[in-house]
């Protein structure tokens, strides 16, 4: 007995030991250079293109500035499955950036894993709390509604209304004596000619795709996918289309549901089934994707497809063969208000890009980071580079974005190689004067058909805020568990009807299976949240 109790007090004791172990582990505990600075570590969700961080003159000069030193990890394939392990383990870097890389669904789930913001931005937040009081909508967007932050959000003001542009080869219609189309039966009978007859030019009336468009993911349509033709319809969605939630007159609605969708993909299925859609379309990767529009040499190989701009859709080769064109009408004799892809929040802002552990030793040091960060200058850097190789420093508040130092590669590239980019968080005040690079400068001149769609749009109304609304958990988990099964069928009908047909025959039937999974419940959610948020 005697025994058994010494046994019993010995592990007992051992078990505290360990506990105080791994409670010294998950503290972070800092050390510090030799030169007195702060060690952090972090985490960043970069895109392939991006070098190494050691090699970005701007961020050492804010880690300096900070006074810390981070150990970074970089990660550019496979996030969800290591956040996933991450999280569940409680152990995470004491900083971690990237666009929405940790989402309201992850703070709601592990709560107390990630630091509260707001007392750190009002005693070491200065550049975040000015973007605060610039943009309005930032704090809005890193608020949960508890009235804590956890992620920040970012405004980066250059860029336009939407993200996707239609382009069609004008050097093929020229050749081919051919107008621009203004609506769908003028398009399939152009889509027709670019593939019977030899458009390009080259001898060769066989190696033109008529049609392509982006890789479609499983969770729902984003940039660059078909579903900008909607618009046709006089539908205006957001974000390319995301998972179908959309806004006419103040009332939620999804289009996986709607006779126009059925419309839309109907005519997809008619000008597949004539060869006129890259038959790759649903299997290609994205980089396939891209390489595929630069054609070979001089010589496209595209005649009708989506993107951000010229030169990053078509390389230097053939980019000034194309031009973008008005949104179209469905047919010449349509009453309809043709719209577009509305993306200028999703564009201009965004959600959590940047969080910081509970757990982080020195959180002053941390935020003294997340504040430089959020600095104009330091965001312009963010956004294209350093100051120097990428920037061109003209006046007090006033810069010029320098052309890509490789001269075989375009700007949109080069950013991307250069920095963060578009992922990284960032405060681009108005108060800035910027000398843009030539490719959005040359957005800003194709984005000028899809603006006019854009005039007669009633933006508070018939736009759909997603990202503006905060869910609460519960709903959010309801939410999720209903639009997972929903993407599960309605993206693999997409593609089942585009390729081999059916949506006439199963239209009534799908959606009735929808509804039984409680679409309906999750619209009628989002009203709710919506009409509070309006009601503010």
């Amino acid at each position: 007995m005697v025994k058994s109790i010494r046994f019993f007090i010995v592990s007992c004791f051992f078990l505290i030991l360990v506990a105080c172990s791994n409670d010294n582990e998950a503290s972070n505990e800092p050390t510090e250079t030799e030169d007195g600075r702060v060690v952090l570590t972090g985490l960043i969700t970069k895109h392939p293109l991006t070098k190494e961080l050691e090699n970005m003159e701007w961020l050492a000069e804010v880690e300096e500035k900070a006074g810390v030193q981070i150990k970074w990890e970089e990660v550019s394939a496979d996030w969800d499955q290591k956040k996933g392990a991450m999280l569940a383990s409680g152990e995470i870097p004491d900083i971690i950036i990237g666009p929405n890389a940790i989402t309201d669904a992850d703070f709601a789930q592990f709560p107390g894993l990630f630091e509260n913001l707001q007392p750190l931005i009002e005693e070491h937040g200065p550049n975040i709390q000015a973007m605060f009081d610039e943009q309005p909508i930032t704090k809005d967007l890193s608020t949960q509604t508890n009235g804590e932050i956890y992620g920040l959000s970012k405004y980066q003001q250059f860029w336009p209304e939407t993200a996707t542009m239609q382009f069609i080869n004008k050097q093929w219609l020229d050749n081919l004596g051919l107008d621009v189309p203004k609506n769908w039966d003028e398009l399939f009978d152009v889509l027709m000619a670019f593939k019977e007859e030899d458009a390009n030019g080259n001898g060769d009336p066989n190696d033109e795709i008529p049609m392509d468009f982006a890789p479609i993911g499983e969770g729902g349509f984003g940039y660059f996918h078909p579903t900008v033709l909607l618009g046709s319809t006089g539908m205006t969605i957001t974000g390319g289309g995301g998972q179908g939630y959309i806004l006419e007159d103040g009332q939620v609605k999804n289009f996986f549901v709607d006779e126009r969708y059925k419309e839309f993909v109907s005519f997809l299925h008619k000008l597949y089934a004539n060869g006129l859609i890259n038959e790759e379309a649903f299997t290609q990767d994205y980089s396939q994707y891209q390489a595929l529009a630069r054609g070979e040499g001089d010589t496209a190989k595209i005649g009708f497809t989506f993107g951000w701009e010229s030169t990053d859709r078509f390389g230097l080769n053939v980019s000034d063969q194309y031009v973008t064109f008005d949104p179209m009408k469905v047919s010449a004799d349509s009453d309809s208000d043709v719209s577009w892809s509305y993306d200028y929040n999703e564009l201009n802002y965004g959600v959590n890009f940047i969080q910081m552990s509970s757990q982080t030793g020195n959180k002053e040091a941390a935020m003294k980071f997340i504040n430089e960060l959020y600095d104009p200058e330091v965001s312009l850097q963010i956004l294209f580079g350093s100051i120097g190789p990428n920037i061109e420093k003209t006046g007090d508040q006033s810069y010029k974005i320098l052309p890509p130092q490789d001269e075989e590669m375009d700007p949109g590239t080069w950013k991307w190689t250069s920095t963060w980019a578009d992922n990284g968080p960032m405060f681009i005040s108005d108060e800035l004067e910027v000398e843009l690079p030539v490719d959005m400068q040359a957005v800003d001149e194709q984005q000028e058909p899809f603006n006019k769609a854009f005039e007669n749009l009633d933006r508070e109304n018939d736009v759909f805020p997603g990202m503006l609304l905060k869910y609460s958990q519960e709903d959010h988990n309801a939410m999720t568990l209903v639009n997972t099964d929903f993407m599960n069928i309605a993206i693999s009908k997409f593609g089942e009807w585009i390729t081999t047909g059916g949506i006439e025959e199963q239209w009534e039937g799908y959606k009735q299976q929808v509804e039984q999974m409680g679409l309906q419940s999750n619209i009628d959610i989002i009203q709710k949240y919506y009409d509070e948020y309006k009601g503010q």
